[in-house]
């Protein structure tokens, strides 16, 4: 059996972050989770994920999951360093713009009208 996948998701500060490690089907659901508190004290998200060693389609699933939660939750959300991996998958399943409209998002919800 291979040895469990691992990550270390680190607070910079300021809404800057520092993902490293693996992030792939082994640990998606873990960084998602661990991601959760930290994220929801900053309206600005950076994420560096230069030091991602391994990723697959379940990375782009997360990234695409932050951007969803960035959208619903009137924040603003960037990627540096987008392992070409992912980048890959992205433009092969035609994803690509929703990472860069998750890089450049910013804007607010309206409030429903009354009926």
């Amino acid at each position: 059996m291979p040895p469990v996948s691992e990550f270390d998701l680190q607070d910079l500060g300021q809404g800057r972050f520092s993902l490293t490690g693996a992030m792939n089907f082994d640990t998606a659901e873990e960084i998602l989770r661990a991601s959760e508190a930290p994220f929801e004290e900053h309206t600005q998200l950076e994420i560096d994920l230069s030091g991602v060693t391994d990723s697959d389609s379940a990375g782009l699933a997360l990234l695409l999951e932050w951007v969803t939660w960035a959208n619903h939750s009137v924040r603003e959300i960037s990627f540096t360093c987008i392992p070409e991996r992912i980048q890959a998958i992205a433009k092969t399943t035609e994803v690509e713009p929703l990472l860069a409209r998750g890089e450049r998002w910013s804007g607010f919800i309206e409030a429903p009208e009354d009926a």
